[in-house]
């Protein structure tokens, strides 16, 4: 066969000097003319070839060299091409193998690609098409090699961004209710004729949260989520939140979104997962009339049967355009008239108990100090 040297093949001078050796390369043939043909142009181009005469030699090489590339034959006489592939394909995974023989059948060929191989040399060949078929397979290799650092690369990264996301989360929670109330007075300038029902509601559910005895920790979900209970309306058009006349069927029912608009921004926020579910459930009514689930009972969280109380009684407290604010005793005794119906009766025996003045008391200091007042950082600085 005539053999002709031309310029080196990108991917093995590539591979080369990535590596800073030469590359290696074992060549598979129970012949050894055959061996030979193969090597000398490797070998001419700088690579390390290293030979086998049958599958059992070539997986012994394998354990004890490294190896960038097999070239093998099907037809050998213990372990032959096709087994070999297999067993290359399950140890190195990574490891191109090309298979070189005389038997032109395109089922064989299909059949070892199917099974791993890289690529199909048929015999007889010349010195160029073997250096070409080495440059491919090569690149291949580069490229799993590449993409594997990479994506090792990009997990370590990401532990270590998740880390120190984790940190962050836990070192600037305060920073976190800050931004948190700048949202809720965004809402309030979109929805003006509720200015102040969040700080209010959010006072609130904290004083009947703290008389029911619930943990400090859950009446800072608490209090998040009474905060922003109504954050979803941020979604609800404009000509419709602030329409001065009854909303018709149609509009009802995409003002009723809010639940589920407000959910679906604040779920995905590792520290707001459980205020997530007080702005899922906070119209949700205890005898399963609300929406938007019809939830009943204890199927509604704690957090939203509390918050539940302390919105009515802002709202009922509170004026309207088409109305003026009741009293508190008012707002006590419709309260109680909706316990069991809309209201946790549990819930309502202790709202009852607090006096009256605790309530004006919280509603005074929120009007006056209105741009100043943090329900978020007395839930805090009180240590719940």
């Amino acid at each position: 066969m005539a053999e002709t040297r031309g310029p080196e093949p990108a991917a093995v001078t590539g591979a080369r000097q990535a590596a800073e050796k030469p590359v290696s390369i074992l060549v598979v043939d129970d012949e050894p003319h055959v061996r030979a043909m193969i090597a000398a142009p490797l070998e001419r181009h700088g690579c390390t070839v290293a030979e086998a005469s049958g599958g059992r030699e070539a997986l012994e090489a394998l354990e004890l060299n490294h190896c960038n590339l097999v070239l093998t034959d099907i037809l050998m006489p213990d372990v032959n091409g096709v087994d070999l592939l297999e067993r290359i394909h399950a140890l190195h995974p990574n490891l191109p193998v090309v298979i070189v023989t005389a038997v032109h059948d395109i089922a064989v060929a299909i059949d070892a690609m199917r099974r791993g191989a890289y690529d199909y040399l048929l015999k007889p060949f010349t010195p160029e098409q073997l250096l070409a078929t080495v440059e491919r397979a090569l690149s291949h290799r580069r490229a799993l090699e590449a993409s594997e650092s990479y994506h090792q690369s990009l997990e370590e990264i990401v532990r270590a961004r998740t880390d120190m996301l984790r940190h962050a989360m836990e070192d600037l929670e305060h920073s976190y209710d800050v931004t948190l109330e700048a949202l809720g007075d965004a809402l309030d300038l979109k929805d003006s004729e509720t200015k102040g029902h969040s700080k209010r509601v959010t006072a609130y559910a904290i004083a009947l949260a703290r008389a029911m005895g619930i943990p400090p920790e859950e009446i800072k979900i608490v209090a998040r989520g009474a905060f922003l209970h109504d954050v979803g309306k941020m979604a609800i058009p404009d000509e419709i939140l602030r329409k001065p006349g009854s909303l018709t069927g149609e509009e009802r029912e995409l003002m009723r979104e809010h639940c589920t608009r407000g959910y679906q921004m604040l779920r995905k926020i590792p520290f707001l997962a459980g205020a997530a579910e007080i702005v899922f459930c906070h119209q949700e009514h205890f005898d399963g009339s609300g929406y938007p689930n019809g939830l009943r009972g204890q199927e509604i969280p704690l957090g939203a049967r509390l918050f539940a109380i302390a919105d009515a009684l802002d709202a009922i407290t509170s004026d309207r355009p088409y109305r003026s604010g009741s009293d508190f005793d008012f707002a006590r005794q419709e309260i109680l008239r909706c316990s069991g119906t809309q209201f946790d009766p549990a819930i309502v025996e202790v709202f009852l108990k607090i006096p009256n003045e605790l309530w004006q008391e919280l509603r005074s200091e929120i009007s006056g100090h209105h741009h100043r007042y943090s329900p978020l950082e007395v839930v805090e600085d009180s240590g719940a």
